[in-house]
């Protein structure tokens, strides 16, 4: 049995249920967001409470009221006291366009703590933006971390929850092979729980599919599918490298000015995250082009055959991506770092670390005054321990 407490967001979710604002989590298809909704109704003291699907048409009908004193009236009949503070938890916000205007009349005129689900940050930053300003807290949920992926295999991970532990030989043995599992195959958690390989890239199909195929035209213009998937197959091709968009454009025979719009979409709707440049000397340094990385190695590779050390880099960056703002640096001579981690940290990524990766990353840093440095490594060096595993970043 899987503890879905375990998971890295739920203990503020939960924290936020005492709020007065309403709880939004949002986030890709299929990365557990209905099973969290339903632990927090479950650890939420007291029965005044209501789950709703709104993938079941009688819950669409009931919050499409045109009167909505008669959704009140429905729910009461239901069991639930509106004298008395109630949680009503929304699930699959996105398929109920209207339902922004209901929410809030409810939430003004009822002790109502709402929680609800979305699948697409795009979809409920547009709807909820201006209608429900200062009423909302929206909370992401990533795909699994590498901790997370541990434990949904019930597989001890020791290792602290800050980054920064050197490499042990022996943990590095005992785990590797769940860890080129996660590089491979990513942190969706049905994938993380299916036995076989066919399995969890079947699976991956399914939801690049399903994104494609249904939440682009759910909550976009965009008709032309085809499109945005080849964009999409480029920018995987692409994962840790600078964004230029004339030549995506060049290479894919789109027109700028929908790159821009499709890139705007995949970036909203968790796909893809532009990792922006740390520039403190404008003159010597690269200070435009942020770097593309995709937000599931499984993801990744379902859209195109990188290299080795690409699924590793984009692997580790969705693993630093819990611990705070990401940026990169680089100067004009090519020289760079790969991730700058909270304006504090140095890292460098790297599948067989050495000892001049240390020193280069520790030269670099002195341009832009940071004193701590962490190389990353994949695989074990013969000569060089000062390194930390990949897995080792939970």
């Amino acid at each position: 049995m899987i503890n879905y407490k375990e998971r890295r967001i739920y203990s503020d979710l939960k924290n936020h249920l005492s709020k007065r604002q309403i709880t939004i989590i949002t986030g890709l298809r299929r990365t557990g967001k209905t099973t969290l909704i339903k632990k927090l109704l479950d650890d939420y003291a007291g029965n005044n409470k209501v789950y709703v699907d709104l993938e079941r048409i009688d819950n669409r009908e009931l919050f499409s009221e045109k009167n909505y004193e008669n959704i009140i009236s429905a729910l009461s009949s239901r069991g639930i006291d509106f004298k008395k503070r109630t949680l009503i938890a929304i699930d699959e916000v996105q398929l109920l366009p209207g339902i922004a205007s209901v929410i809030k009349y409810l939430y003004d005129n009822y002790q109502i703590k709402f929680v609800i689900t979305g699948s697409s940050s795009y979809y409920i930053k547009n709807l909820f933006s201006e209608s429900l300003a200062g009423r909302k807290k929206v909370f992401e949920l990533h795909t699994l971390s590498f901790r997370e992926f541990l434990k949904f295999k019930d597989i001890n991970f020791n290792a602290p929850e800050a980054i920064g532990r050197k490499f042990i030989s022996a943990e590095y043995e005992r785990l590797k092979k769940y860890y080129e599992e996660f590089v491979s195959y990513g942190g969706f958690p049905e994938v993380a729980l299916s036995k076989s390989a066919s399995d969890k890239k079947d699976i991956v199909s399914d939801i690049l599919n399903s994104y494609l195929n249904i939440d682009i035209k759910n909550i976009s213009e965009i008709r032309d599918q085809k499109n945005l998937h080849t964009l999409l197959k480029m920018l995987a091709y692409r994962a840790g490298t600078r964004l230029d968009y004339s030549k995506l454009s060049s290479l894919t025979g789109i027109s700028r000015p929908s790159v821009y719009n499709y890139m705007n979409l995949l970036e909203n709707t968790f796909v893809i995250t532009l990792v922006p440049v740390l520039a403190k000397n404008p003159d010597r340094e690269i200070v435009k082009a942020p770097k593309i990385f995709i937000n599931d190695n499984g993801l990744l590779n379902q859209l195109t055959e990188v290299s080795s050390g690409v699924q590793f880099e984009n692997a580790v960056f969705n693993q630093l991506k819990f611990y705070g703002k990401l940026q990169y640096y680089s100067l004009k001579t090519g020289k760079e770092i790969d991730f700058i981690l909270n304006n504090k940290t140095a890292i460098e990524v790297k599948e067989t670390a050495t000892e001049q990766d240390l020193v280069r990353i520790k030269n670099l840093s002195k341009n832009i005054d940071i004193s701590n440095q962490m190389i990353v490594g994949r695989y074990p060096s013969p000569t060089f321990k000062d390194f930390v595993w990949g897995g080792d970043l939970g």
